[in-house]
């Protein structure tokens, strides 16, 4: 356990919060090369959580797992000019190996399109062979100048989803359907309100026809982008001619899919939910989400550790309970490390609690405490579990609506950009020349255009062109 420690109060310096609350919670560390992290035990089984989640969502929608190499030839990379120009300033590449010089670089791999588009030449000949629909989880390499524990890192962990189609309309309803897959893990698991929309032609991933995306608001006010699927087109099928014959014998290129989460999206929980003193986790990804404190009496009374553990039991939750009975800490070191851990129901039990009956239950989201009796002890924990799931999602899309704002002209723009921050619905002109002009000089990106949003006649803040919907400018991760 972490020694007791302060936190950075997030209104002083949101950066160094961030990174206390990691380190407090024992989620990861900084690796001994620059860039890389050490997800610790605490934050890999928030990792566990999600694939767990995702895995279960992604074999209810036919698609099943594989494992493609890491490392992918250099040649490959050439195949797909758009997407490896794209990746070239972040790729790593092997020169050498087994002590000599290799006869061609191997990269490796940012994204693994290129090596599964070779595989799936082999794997699809027919109509028959289709649709394709693989998943791979692994690791990928992005050599990232700026890193931050979690957010952007050289190293990471994600789930990579590559599917293959015989028409257009069928790789379209794929990509959307994944999509809400990473709305559903965002919001019903996570408690992270988002907004699904698409990227413009300048943001969308390198190569893609059109680019998804979930986009979550942070409590600092900055928009991070949780989630992406791509409708990639034939661009791949054509690099790497996978064709099929269709019903009619005649040879059609494929259609493609990609779509993927990371490690990203615990960075995300934590800046979504978590407070100064600590880690706040939703109940549905908590691995732990009841621990039992006993708090002894008097030297010579009763040891009630044996009725802490047989609560822990009566309550039903197998491991997700803990008893933390460690005899030379005290409760209140007890109480902050746990807190500082975001488990998100402390239950307190002393003798006078045994003697009556009841256990003193303490949430992690406000802190209420509850003084409930024992026969009624399960029942209610389960409720104030449910309750606080609700409670933060509810309370993290109020902060989004609070920070949203409908902006008409260039000066309100600025203004309400640096103070408050937050998501800012206003007219573009759709021309990348101005979305990379606002970008210069405002820092501010279009996260996406959002898929409910109406026809809206408009004109766009910075270059006076004509709008027909407004997108959502913001600054971000």
């Amino acid at each position: 356990m972490a020694q007791q420690s302060k936190i950075t109060p997030r209104d002083k310096d949101y950066n160094q919060w961030y990174l206390d609350v990691i380190q407090q919670a024992e989620l990861a560390d900084h690796a001994p090369v620059k860039g890389c992290m050490v997800i610790r035990p605490n934050g890999y089984a928030l990792w566990e959580g999600i694939q767990r989640v995702l895995d279960d969502m992604f074999k209810e929608t036919g698609h099943v797992n594989a494992y493609f190499p890491l490392l992918i030839p250099e040649e490959f990379m050439k195949r797909e000019a758009e997407h490896v120009e794209g990746f070239a300033p972040e790729c790593a590449v092997v020169t050498h190996g087994g002590g000599s010089k290799l006869e061609e670089p191997l990269y490796i791999r940012p994204t693994s399109e290129t090596i599964i588009w070779s595989m799936y030449k082999k794997w699809i000949n027919s109509h028959r062979d289709l649709p394709l629909l693989i998943n791979q989880w692994a690791n990928v390499v992005r050599w990232e100048m700026r890193t931050r524990l979690f957010l952007r890192t050289t190293e990471f962990l994600w789930q990579e989803g590559h599917t293959a189609h015989a028409t257009e309309e069928e790789a379209e309803a794929e990509t959307r359907q994944m999509l809400e897959v990473y709305r559903r893990l965002a919001e019903d698991t996570l408690a992270i309100p988002v907004i699904q929309g698409y990227k413009t032609e300048r943001e969308k991933f390198a190569g893609a026809k059109r680019t998804y995306t979930i986009e979550a608001m942070m409590q600092d006010h900055k928009a991070l982008q949780a989630g992406t699927s791509h409708n990639l087109g034939q661009n791949f099928a054509r690099a790497f001619d996978v064709t099929f014959q269709d019903e009619e014998g005649k040879q059609q290129l494929v259609w493609a899919t990609s779509w993927g989460v990371s490690t990203r999206m615990i960075g995300a929980l934590i800046m979504t939910h978590s407070d100064d003193r600590g880690l706040v986790l939703p109940p549905r990804i908590a691995a732990r989400k009841v621990v039992v404190v006993p708090i002894m009496g008097k030297k010579g009374g009763a040891d009630i550790r044996p009725e802490a553990q047989q609560l822990a039991d009566e309550l039903g939750l197998g491991r997700a309970v803990h008893v933390d009975d460690r005899p030379n800490v005290s409760p209140g070191q007890k109480f902050h490390q746990w807190e500082q851990r975001g488990v998100p129901i402390r239950i307190e039990l002393g003798p006078r609690d045994v003697e009556s009956g009841q256990a003193v239950v303490v949430r992690r989201d406000t802190g209420e405490k509850l003084f409930v009796a024992r026969a009624e002890l399960k029942e209610k924990v389960a409720q104030v579990l449910d309750d606080i799931q609700a409670n933060l999602f509810a309370r993290a899309k109020a902060l989004r609506e609070e920070h949203s704002f409908s902006i008409d002209d260039k000066e309100t723009f600025l203004k309400k950009l640096e103070e408050p921050g937050g998501f800012l619905h206003a007219h573009w002109c759709g021309q990348t020349e101005c979305e990379a002009n606002i970008q210069k000089t405002t820092k501010a990106t279009i996260r996406c255009i959002p898929l409910d949003a109406k026809e809206e006649k408009g004109v766009c803040p910075f270059c006076g062109g004509e709008s027909k919907q407004r997108v959502i400018f913001a600054k971000a991760y």
